[in-house]
């Protein structure tokens, strides 16, 4: 009986750990009200989809909700210590130049984190700026149809 009991529970741990893995990959839908840097492409405000460009793939997808543009940018994984409370996109903020940094799912620790592009890292140190203003947007998560 105990050996159900465990078999049981591993199997619940393990479809909420896949669970997990699938909101950390799901886009999300932000409006974005300023221009802003993504890797080495500049975009204008505007509402846009984020996600990753495939399941197995660290690039994500930044794309114009209207479809007009799309760029790929390289992140790496990320996490935080639990489950987040609403998608949100982080900005580094110096100035009046916005620089996206990471992009997280709600419902998920799991996020993705982007390296700092070669703007980002001259900017901050021609502005002798170590920890830069940090801006959160909050994001709504994708529908699939």
């Amino acid at each position: 009986m105990k050996h159900i009991f465990r078999m049981t529970g591993m199997l619940f741990l393990a479809v909420m750990a896949a669970a997990q893995v699938t909101k950390a990959q799901q886009a999300v839908i932000v409006n974005v009200p300023f221009d802003f840097t993504a890797g080495d492409a500049k975009l204008p405000a505007g509402e846009y989809t984020v996600g990753k460009s495939s399941s197995d793939s660290p690039v994500l997808k930044i794309a114009r909700a209207d479809g007009s543009d799309a760029v790929l940018v390289p992140s790496i994984a990320t996490q935080s210590n639990g489950p987040q409370s609403e998608s949100k996109l982080v900005f580094h903020k110096y100035g009046d130049r916005y620089f996206l940094a990471q992009v997280w799912s709600a419902g998920s620790a799991r996020g993705r984190q982007l390296m700092k592009s070669d703007a980002e890292k001259e900017i901050s140190l021609s502005a002798r700026i170590e920890k830069p203003e940090q801006v959160t947007l909050v994001a709504g998560l994708v529908s699939t149809k």
